[in-house]
């Protein structure tokens, strides 16, 4: 049975019977308050929404060890089950979106579909050569070296102050969580950051499942791994990483016409 984190979590939006629950997951040294008008907007539609904050993240309990995808996809097995929210749409930003596919395989029953954004997997070329480079890093200085990945992230156009929100967000959370973190997505046994290791876990996620990336050529490697006709992949030219936060209302349409054709 999956122990119980007892993430920091806030629920918007209705609880009745029927009502679909929106479980938005956070990144890489975010929290969820990167969600914030996401919840909102969806709040509004009639959903039920859910934004935790992963372990060592934010305001939820900090571990010395174990702060890796895996981990945090079976906190959130937990925390559903404990809310009675099952099955969710899971939807999750960049190693966000690791765990959510994580938690769709490995937890089928907690969850209805996926929405991915930008996820950590299907590392390749020069991402998956910097990738030691990158873990040696954060093992010596944690979040100070995590901060020269978030500078680059962003479009020119993205909203003023985004930038500076996720630099201090990153500041904020521990150096052992970034390393390890880091560790679980891409080098640790298990690790399906990688690409071919990211294309046998795909295999195995039956849920229906929409993936956006910023790349046109991941969108094209993704959508050869796709199970079912219901599952996409699409591709969002001319943004940055964080491409929820950049397109905020795009985000919110996109989820809930995803969500609206598979309610049933």
């Amino acid at each position: 049975m999956t122990e119980d984190m007892g993430l920091f979590h806030t629920i918007l939006g209705p609880g009745t019977p029927g009502t679909v629950s929106v479980l938005l997951v956070h990144g890489w040294g975010g929290d969820g308050r990167e969600w914030s008008p996401h919840a909102d907007g969806l709040a509004a539609a009639g959903h039920r929404v859910i934004v935790p904050d992963l372990r060592g993240h934010g305001r939820s309990p900090v571990p010395d060890k174990d702060n890796t995808p895996t981990a945090m996809a079976d906190d959130l097995a937990a925390l559903i089950g404990r809310l009675g929210a099952g099955p969710v749409v899971a939807v999750g930003h960049s190693m966000g979106g690791q765990v959510v596919n994580l938690l769709a395989v490995h937890h089928p029953d907690l969850v209805r579909s996926v929405v991915a954004l930008d996820p950590a997997h299907g590392a390749h070329g020069a991402e998956l050569l910097d990738i030691p480079r990158r873990l040696i890093a954060y093992q010596d200085n944690g979040a100070r070296a995590a901060v020269e990945l978030v500078e680059g992230a962003f479009a020119p156009t993205a909203p003023p102050g985004l930038r500076t929100a996720h630099i201090r967000t990153m500041l904020g959370t521990p150096d052992h969580v970034i390393a390890q973190a880091y560790a679980g997505m891409y080098t640790d046994p298990g690790a399906v950051g990688i690409r071919p290791s990211s294309e046998a876990y795909l295999r195995r996620r039956l849920r229906p499942a929409l993936t956006v990336w910023t790349s046109a050529e991941a969108a094209d490697w993704e959508r050869s791994t796709l199970r079912g006709p219901e599952s996409r992949v699409d591709h969002w030219a001319g943004t940055g990483h964080y491409l929820h936060e950049e397109h905020p209302g795009r985000t919110v349409r996109l989820i809930k016409e995803w969500t609206a054709r598979r309610a049933a």
